[in-house]
């Protein structure tokens, strides 16, 4: 053996995988013991890391024994939003409750940008962690299916889709969205406009369903004009209110798809002299601090999201001692928590 890669260093995981004519997972599958491996395959692994003179490093070794007693919490999104959104800091409160009972520990992890990214794949790479809490995924992402192809157990906070085939955690968006939108019909508002989230995330999507379907049922064509599209922030609640008062002066009420756009929302309308509730009522979607500590308080849908937080833990928990092989009943794959408005002064 030469103990050296083609670049001369220490010779790499996608070295001995293309000399045995293999994916990198199915090397990983291989070294950490993995009986779903022919035995030609595992020949031809065992021989190109003999050739090369592969040796795993102590993380990868650690899994070969079945166990790091480490998750990672994953959020592709940058920094800013991160620690302007409340509903990050409650799935993470969430997350360690559950890991509270437990001698695991949690490595939070931002990939905002593709450096993270490529910085996350290193790290993942490494079987650094046994499991992955992947939360606010897009569509796109490829995250999810780098953690399939290394064979890490994961969990998804909200679908990518409705054929999502990670398992998940999730909340009943669309019932939720309805709801908002059914108790601003029952006040009498009529020119409902709604604020979106970003449509490449599943639930924003949802949340736009809900609110056109709860409109289609009370006999409301849905006026796309009425429909702005934000991305989870206060400047983008801000800008598409802007937007949304341009196109349709005369809208009385407005469904944001989170509380953080309602407050961006609600500073636009006061700029333009609107009252809220009077001239405008104001709907939000989380029910997080904001929503409390708003002027008026915020009407709002409560997703649980510290119990959805709590939810992942255990599931991927459960899924990493199946993937083990450990005895007791297998991860679920699918939970979808219910929605509650919780009704304040801005409606």
């Amino acid at each position: 053996m030469n103990g050296h890669g083609r670049s001369g260093g220490r010779p790499t995981l996608e070295e001995v995988a293309a000399r045995a004519g293999v994916g990198r997972g199915t090397v990983s599958r291989v070294i950490n013991g993995s009986s779903k491996v022919s035995e030609h395959t595992k020949a031809a692994v065992e021989a190109a890391v003999a050739e090369l003179g592969y040796v795993p490093n102590r993380a990868a070794r650690a899994l070969a024994a079945n166990r790091t007693d480490a998750i990672a919490l994953v959020i592709p999104e940058p920094e800013a939003r991160f620690f302007a959104e409340p509903y990050f800091s409650d799935v993470v409160r969430g997350v360690g409750a559950t890991l509270a009972e437990t001698d695991v520990q949690l490595v939070l992890t931002l990939a905002g940008n593709d450096r993270e990214r490529r910085r996350l794949a290193q790290y993942l790479s490494g079987h650094r962690v046994d499991g992955v809490l992947l939360v606010s995924v897009h569509a796109g992402d490829p995250l999810p299916e780098l953690l399939a192809e290394l064979g890490i157990p994961a969990v998804i906070s909200g679908r990518r889709s409705a054929a999502e085939p990670l398992p998940y955690v999730d909340s009943d968006n669309l019932a939720g969205a309805a709801e908002a939108v059914r108790h601003l019909l029952g006040r009498g508002r009529r020119a409902i406009a709604t604020i979106t989230g970003p449509l490449d995330v599943y639930g924003a999507q949802c949340r736009l369903d809900g609110y056109r379907q709860a409109l289609a049922a009370a006999g409301h064509p849905v006026d796309e004009e009425l429909v702005a599209v934000g991305d989870f922030t206060e400047d983008g609640g801000r800008r598409a209110m802007r937007e949304l008062l341009a196109r349709r002066p005369a809208l009385d009420a407005v469904f944001a798809a989170s509380d953080v756009m309602a407050a961006g929302a609600r500073r636009e309308l006061r700029a333009a002299g609107r009252r809220i509730p009077q001239d405008v009522a104001l709907i939000g979607f989380d029910d997080s601090v904001v929503a409390r500590h708003m002027d008026p308080p915020l009407t709002s849908v409560r997703q649980p999201i510290e119990e959805m937080g709590r939810t992942m833990a255990r599931v991927l928990l459960e899924h990493i001692a199946e993937h083990r092989g450990a005895p007791g009943k297998p991860g679920w794959n699918a939970v979808v928590l219910p929605t509650e408005l919780v009704v304040r002064e801005s409606s």
